[in-house]
C-alpha cells in the first residue's frame, strides 16, 4: 500500500486488529518494519500460525506444570453410588464462578468416594480454560516446604504453591502432622487467601477433627477460619467405591478360573477313552 505524504494513512479495522494481534504476540521485528509489511497477503496467516503455537505450547506448559496426573474423567463417574452427593454443585464447580470470587473448594468425605476424581478433573478444566493450576497431595507439598532450610529457600518453595490461580491439595487429614507442617499450611493458606486465589482440598475429616490431624498446632483455629470463610463445601457420602471394583475384580477373576477349570475338565473328559463308552 502506498502512503500519501500530504495525507495520514489510517489503518482499516483489519489491520489494527492484525497489529494488536502482533503486540500480543510480541513480535518486535515485525512491528519495527509494520509500515512494509503491513499489507503483504501472508501476514494474516503467519499471525495465525504463530498464535496457534503459543497456545498450543502455553497448554502444553500449563499441563506440566499442573501435575495432575493420570486421572478417569468425570463422565465416567458413577452418580448413583454415592449414599449423597449434590451433583448439581460438583458440576456448577466447573463453570469456574469460584475464581473470580476467590472462593475455596472443599470436598469432604471418606476415603473412596470420588474426591480426588472430582479434584483433578477440575484442576484438568481450569488449565484447559486457560489458568495455571498446582496440584498436590497435601503430604508432597508439607515434605516439601519442611525441607527448606533457609528463609530464601522457603520463600522460593512457597511460590510454587501461592503462584498459580488455583491450586489442588489432595488427601488432607490422611496423615496427622506436627506443628511445624500446620504452620506451613497455614502459610499458604493466609497467603492465597490473601490474593483471592482459590486452594481446592479433598479432605477425609470434619473441620472439627483437624486437631488430630495436627496436634499441638496454635494455628489449627485461623488456618480453618481462613479456608472457609471464602468457601463452598461440599459433602460426599458412601462406600468406598474402590472396594466395590476390587470386589467386582476378584469376583470376575474367581468366575474365569472355574470357566476354565471346567473346560479342562469337559476336555480331559473328551479324550479318556474310558469316559466314551
Amino acid at each position: 500500500m502506498k502512503r500519501n505524504n500530504n495525507d495520514e494513512h489510517r489503518p482499516t479495522p483489519s489491520e489494527e486488529a492484525l497489529r494488536a494481534c502482533a503486540q500480543r504476540l510480541g513480535l518486535y521485528g515485525l512491528l519495527a518494519h509494520w509500515e512494509q509489511l503491513a499489507t503483504e497477503p501472508w501476514l494474516p496467516q503467519l499471525l495465525e500460525y504463530e498464535q496457534q503455537e503459543r497456545t498450543r505450547r502455553g497448554l502444553e506448559r500449563r499441563i506440566r506444570n499442573a501435575r495432575i496426573g493420570s486421572f478417569k474423567p468425570l463422565a465416567d463417574f458413577d452418580w448413583n453410588w454415592p449414599d449423597k452427593i449434590d451433583r448439581e454443585a460438583i458440576e456448577e464447580l466447573f463453570q469456574l464462578q469460584f475464581l473470580e470470587e476467590g472462593a475455596n473448594i472443599v470436598l469432604l468425605g471418606p476415603n473412596g468416594v470420588g474426591k480426588t476424581m472430582v479434584i483433578k478433573n477440575l484442576a484438568h478444566h481450569t488449565v484447559l480454560r486457560g489458568h495455571t493450576v498446582r496440584f498436590v497431595t497435601a503430604s508432597a507439598m508439607l515434605n516439601d516446604l519442611a525441607v527448606a532450610d533457609t528463609s530464601s529457600a522457603l520463600s522460593r518453595r512457597l511460590q510454587r504453591y501461592c503462584r498459580p490461580r488455583l491450586l489442588c491439595v489432595d488427601e488432607v487429614g490422611y496423615l496427622a502432622y506436627d506443628s511445624r507442617y500446620a504452620d506451613l499450611l497455614f502459610e499458604v493458606v493466609t497467603r492465597r487467601y490473601e490474593a483471592h486465589n482459590p486452594v481446592a482440598i479433598s479432605t477425609n475429616k470434619v473441620f472439627a477433627e483437624w486437631s488430630d490431624v495436627f496436634p499441638n498446632a496454635a494455628c489449627v483455629v485461623t488456618l480453618v477460619d481462613r479456608l472457609i470463610h471464602r468457601s463452598e463445601l461440599l459433602e460426599i457420602e458412601g462406600k468406598s467405591y474402590r472396594l466395590k471394583e476390587a470386589k467386582e475384580r476378584a469376583a470376575a477373576k474367581l468366575r474365569k478360573r472355574r470357566s476354565a477349570k471346567s473346560s479342562r475338565s469337559t476336555k480331559a473328559r473328551g479324550h479318556n477313552p474310558r469316559a466314551k463308552r
